[in-house]
């Protein structure tokens, strides 16, 4: 399949030149397109088939639940069906923006979609793009994140091509994505709201509109299985081995890892705050990327950096972990799942393991 590649002038109107890429989905094929988020992989939402083909074009396994998404709230009584107040709060705080919410779902939409499911998610999201095309299409639009199963998600419209070219009919290039991490997916069917994937839309600001709000206690644990159909699968992932080093000592340690993962020869990507990379010194054998002081840098670099560590070939890959506070619960969650939850405690001088495996160097 030729893939169509749309690069958007700011100087004209959307409207316009999005409209191929709409008529794409309104005939069934799948665009990629830019959210604040991640880039979407986007067919009609109302159509079987057409979401058979995201399946197949992300290698994605069936019974991972698509995301749907909308240009206006109204849509939501189309979709959905006996709304939570917990929902209609949600909706009037947060959106547009990133946040997908649980609801129970209307006949029209198609059991694939859903994976069988009684339920959907829904998401309104706050990209100018995103709008414009699902108005265009006359629909919800069903995408989820524009890679193959189990890469880093992409951010940026290249980042989808290395995925995707060849394999979808089209892909909008609107710039990088500014958030960084996927949306929030909260559960509203329950008494009590649940957080099944953190997000854009942190636990404290749920908490200010909601009160109460648990969290999936499988997003915590690594031996407990998650509610959310998809986050039980390796996602995120760079092909190197990686391992996310948690703690007070972290920088001293991270120091550790290299030395002794360079005395075997390994080639080390690093992955910190800028005042830990500071400490290192690139080489041929060094790969350092640094997000600098924030999370909100971090979750916006995240994924472009494991996707670089891809094509500059290491062996293996070292992460700084962080608060978990505010956007720090999203990050944490991604970097633990890039790594497969090899993750290891910097305490006292020493790196105890906490989950996963340990790399033979240490």
């Amino acid at each position: 399949m030729q893939t169509k590649f749309w690069q958007l002038d700011k100087n004209k109107k959307l409207e316009i030149q999005l409209a191929q890429a709409a008529e794409l989905v309104r005939r069934g094929e799948v665009v990629a397109f830019p959210t604040e988020t991640v880039y979407g992989l986007g067919a009609n939402g109302l159509d079987s088939e057409a979401a058979k083909k995201i399946f197949a074009a992300k290698g994605r396994p069936a019974d991972n639940p698509l995301i749907l998404h909308i240009a206006d709230k109204k849509t939501m009584k189309l979709l959905s069906t006996n709304l939570s107040p917990s929902a209609l709060r949600l909706m009037d705080s947060f959106w547009p923006g990133p946040l997908t919410i649980i609801v129970p779902k209307s006949p029209l939409i198609p059991t694939e979609v859903t994976a069988g499911l009684e339920t959907v998610a829904i998401r309104m999201p706050n990209h100018p793009i995103a709008k414009v095309l699902i108005e265009l299409a006359g629909g919800p639009i069903a995408a989820p994140s524009a890679n193959k199963s189990g890469k880093p998600s992409p951010t940026t419209a290249q980042a989808v091509k290395e995925d995707m070219e060849g394999v979808i009919a089209g892909i909008i290039d609107g710039g990088a994505s500014n958030i960084g991490v996927e949306s929030t997916i909260v559960d509203t069917t329950a008494p009590i709201p649940t957080i099944l994937r953190p997000g854009g839309i942190t636990l404290e600001m749920l908490e200010e509109v909601l009160g109460v709000v648990e969290i999936d206690p499988g997003l915590l644990q690594a031996n407990q299985r998650p509610k959310a159909p998809g986050m039980k699968y390796r996602h995120y992932a760079p092909r190197a081995e990686m391992y996310l080093l948690e703690g007070k000592d972290v920088s001293t340690e991270i120091c550790y890892f290299v030395t002794q993962a360079r005395a075997q020869g390994k080639k080390i990507g690093v992955l910190a705050a800028g005042d830990v990379v500071s400490k290192l010194a690139i080489s041929e054998q060094i790969i350092l990327h640094s997000w600098g002081s924030t999370q909100a840098e971090l979750a916006e670099k995240l994924y472009d950096y494991l996707r670089r560590f891809d094509q500059e070939n290491v062996d293996v890959i070292v992460a700084q972990g962080v608060s978990e506070e505010g956007l720090g619960l999203a990050i944490m969650n991604r970097m633990r799942k890039a790594a497969g939850n090899n993750i290891l405690k910097a305490e006292n001088g020493k790196l105890i393991l906490q989950s996963g495996t340990i790399p033979s160097f240490l």
